[in-house]
């Protein structure tokens, strides 16, 4: 099993691409579809990377797995899919709860569906499922939203928004339906796998200007995560994390990530003048 890594500077978001150099079947996670929001402008340069990889490779793509509807990114599927038409794209069972929660937010109407039926595949607990000659198993990985699940391929665990590198720590947990102490169950079963298992995470925001990383292993994590080891109680993570979320500010690509995201990256319907259009909910604050 080999793994690609590409980081889109612009969200810290990793891309990954896990692959059998012999039979070349092959996955990609957590892809992106560059977003300018100024502009409104979709562009396909992260997609491009992954595309030229997987042709030079002579990979076989089998499926487009998102670890959970991304509030920082818009997700780069429809477009590889395209691409890619045999690729299936896959998500937590738990995004139909997601998408139930910003339809209401944002007011999508009857023609916003929250069945999932938008994506090919949706995951629960304990799903395996094979990419070729690939063998994965989704572990749901609930808090930072109720959606996310992590992905273990082999020795790697690919957990998205639950772990970050160790100095940075954990997801946040302020998001609608987030919660810190469902986070730390799911961190949990990922302290329970081998010691030695890589840990591939989603996001890396170079705490103290150190370069950028995206892989650590269990062990690491248990004994140097700043927010989770493996000595940490609940109530302790719990204060910590909900302490840390009341000091956060919103993604700034939020309304527009999500309401792509959980329609698995299809943008909304053109209107009658032939564009799509991206809906903001306005809240007005007193002073």
């Amino acid at each position: 099993m080999e793994i690609k890594c590409w980081f889109d500077k612009d969200t810290n978001t990793f891309t990954y691409c896990v692959y059998d150099g012999v039979t070349l079947d092959a996955v990609v996670i957590d892809s992106v579809w560059n977003f300018d929001q100024a502009s409104g402008t979709l562009k396909k340069t992260s997609i491009e990377c992954v595309k030229d990889f997987i042709e030079t490779m002579c990979l076989k793509l089998h499926y487009i797995l998102e670890t959970h509807a991304h509030a920082d990114h818009v997700t780069g599927a429809q477009p590889l899919k395209k691409i890619f038409p045999a690729a299936k794209i896959g998500v937590g069972t738990r995004i139909l709860e997601v998408q139930k929660v910003f339809k209401s937010i944002l007011n999508l109407g009857e023609k916003f569906f929250v069945d999932g039926r938008q994506f090919d595949e949706l995951f629960v607990d304990g799903d395996e499922f094979k990419a070729g000659s690939l063998n994965l198993k989704v572990i749901a990985t609930p808090g930072h939203t109720p959606a996310c699940v992590s992905y273990l391929i082999g020795d790697a665990v690919f957990v998205g928004d639950a772990l970050f590198m160790p100095d940075y720590g954990t997801g946040r947990c302020d998001f609608p339906d987030g919660n810190a102490a469902a986070l730390f169950n799911s961190i949990q079963k990922l302290y329970g796998l081998s010691d030695s298992t890589r840990v591939f995470t989603g996001h890396d925001y170079m705490p103290n200007g150190r370069p950028t990383s995206w892989e650590s292993t269990i062990k690491t994590q248990k004994r140097d995560n700043i927010q989770l080891t493996g000595e940490t109680t609940k109530e302790q993570f719990v204060a910590l994390r909900q302490a840390r979320d009341k000091t956060l500010t919103a993604p700034k690509l939020l309304f527009p990530s999500i309401q792509i995201n959980i329609a698995a990256g299809h943008l909304p319907q053109n209107e009658e003048n032939g564009k799509s259009y991206l809906k903001l909910p306005i809240t007005i604050v007193e002073l």
